[in-house]
């Protein structure tokens, strides 16, 4: 998808500064970061939400999750073996959940106290 902002990241005609990359997902800084650390994760292949993502290819999914953890580790907001300081994982899906690239993606919040509920 030419006109998807993160297809053209992944395709690195967008710079983005990339903190983990695999075969199948690509993991970068949030240009505009709501905690110290802030790093979107998403698959390759473009699919607009998660639960599209869930459906078309469960694999890529898992493939996602895995390296939300590794990103986690990688960044110190967890230790290999537990979850310690720990993090937050979100996603939007629709424009009333503030989804604002149509390229399902993960985000990996953490550095600081995160209280419930969220903003």
């Amino acid at each position: 998808m030419t006109d998807c902002l993160f297809c053209r990241i992944v395709a690195r005609e967008i710079p983005a500064d990339v903190v983990h990359e695999t075969d199948r997902t690509l993991a970068f800084r949030d240009v505009n970061p709501q905690a110290p650390t802030h790093v979107l994760v998403i698959p390759k292949d473009h699919h607009p939400t998660v639960a599209a993502l869930a459906h078309a290819d469960p694999d890529l999914l898992g493939a996602v999750v895995r390296d939300v953890s590794a990103v986690a580790v990688q960044e110190g907001l967890a230790t290999e073996d537990g979850v310690e300081p720990g993090y937050r994982v979100v996603t939007n899906t629709g424009p009333q959940a503030g989804q604002s690239v149509d390229h399902v993606h993960l985000h990996v919040l953490g550095g600081r106290d995160l209280r419930w509920p969220p903003g």
